[in-house]
This record gives C-alpha cells, structure tokens and sequence, in this order.
C-alpha cells in the first residue's frame, strides 16, 4: 500500500470535467485507490464519490493505492492532479 499527500495543481479544482478524467486514469489499475479530503474517504473510480469532496485548486489530499498495479497507478494519478 502507498500512500501520498498530493497538492491539486488542476488551475479549476476538481469540478466534473477533472473528476471524470480523474476517475478514467485511477479505473485503468487493478488497485484499489482513494482519495482522502479533510475527513471524506472515497473510491477515485466513484464519480459521484470523488465530486462529493468538492477540491479546490491548491488544495492537498492524500492519494491511497493498494495493489499489484499500486506504484504505476501512484505515478500516473500524481502526474495527472499536478498538471497544470
């Protein structure tokens, strides 16, 4: 299991375009991912999980991955949340 604290550098936040990419990168691994807000827990492949934690730009969350594909995934979520 991995996990990373992860600014958003996404210049809208995590609205439901970014969520909806956000979703279709973390539902391409076998692993389990989260994204934790604050007190919220819940699965990055969940669209309407992921638009109930309401992220802003420049916001931190911490990313979980835990799995067989865990460290590929980690990368591939980490480089998508810090794009610009």
């Amino acid at each position: 299991m991995i996990t990373k604290q992860i600014t958003i550098k996404i210049p809208s936040g995590l609205e439901a375009r970014p969520i909806a990419l956000l979703v279709q990168v973390a539902s391409q691994y076998e692993s389990r991912i989260y994204v934790e807000s604050e007190e919220k827990k819940v699965n990055a492949k969940s669209i309407m999980g992921m638009m109930s934690l309401a992220i802003a730009a420049g916001e931190s969350v911490t990313v979980i991955a835990d799995g067989t594909d865990e460290e590929a995934a980690m990368e591939n979520i980490e480089k998508y949340l810090s794009s610009k």
